[in-house]
């Protein structure tokens, strides 16, 4: 099975994942579905956030109240596909990936709500692009799974971007020079060497080594 990234993420982000990644992520999917559930937890647990801190913008609250309904399903799946395997749901901690993006944000407003969006948009266009790239290597159960998530991950990005446009309250100018900044850390962060492997992990430091989990995905 292969599926093709939406033309519109292939020209958003800056390059693509690496095959080593693909590789590692291929011979490691207890990892990888643990740190999935983990990051569809936390996408839900970000949209109900912009809730909590932008009450006045009733537009905004209504949208990330669905998307946030929207990640809690897609984390009971990964949960389902986790325990039809008899493998236990663990919490995973934060990818340096998440982690530098998040540090990323500036303080103040209406800096930190054009941040804020901007990396989720982001996010779910990498992850939108790495659900795509794993497909051909993944059994064929979670494949299907991951290529049905192609559709709400790329409407995700489009929502985030969307809301970075409309309710951030900065110039044209101001929005476009930092989105190029945001996306040129993105796309180093994905290139660069990680020694975690995680969903948005950089490039594995080491590729020619097959990481004992203790568990296997194979069904």
């Amino acid at each position: 099975m292969a599926v093709e990234v939406p033309q519109a993420i292939r020209e958003f982000l800056i390059g693509a994942t690496p095959e080593a990644w693909i590789e590692q992520a291929s011979r490691r999917l207890p990892e990888l579905l643990h740190d999935h559930a983990n990051c569809e937890l936390k996408a839900a647990s970000t949209a109900l956030g912009f809730i909590y801190r932008y009450p006045e913008r009733a537009g905004l609250a209504h949208r990330m109240s669905r998307l946030a309904r929207e990640e809690l399903r897609h984390f009971e799946q990964v949960r389902r596909i986790l325990a039809d395997r008899n493998v236990p749901f663990e919490h995973v901690s934060a990818s340096r990936y998440a982690g530098t993006l998040r540090d990323a944000v500036r303080d103040g407003e209406p800096q930190r709500l054009l941040d804020m969006l901007l990396v989720g948009a982001l996010i779910e266009a990498r992850s939108c692009e790495r659900f795509a790239a794993l497909v051909p290597h993944l059994p064929d159960d979670i494949a299907r799974f991951y290529a049905g998530l192609l559709s709400s991950e790329a409407r995700h990005f489009e929502h985030y971007l969307a809301f970075a446009r409309e309710e951030s309250d900065v110039s044209d100018e101001d929005f476009e020079t930092r989105l190029a900044e945001l996306k040129a850390l993105e796309g180093d962060l994905i290139v660069s060497p990680d020694p975690v492997f995680r969903f948005h992990s950089g490039l594995p430091v080491e590729t020619d080594r097959a990481e004992a989990s203790g568990v296997s995905c194979a069904k």
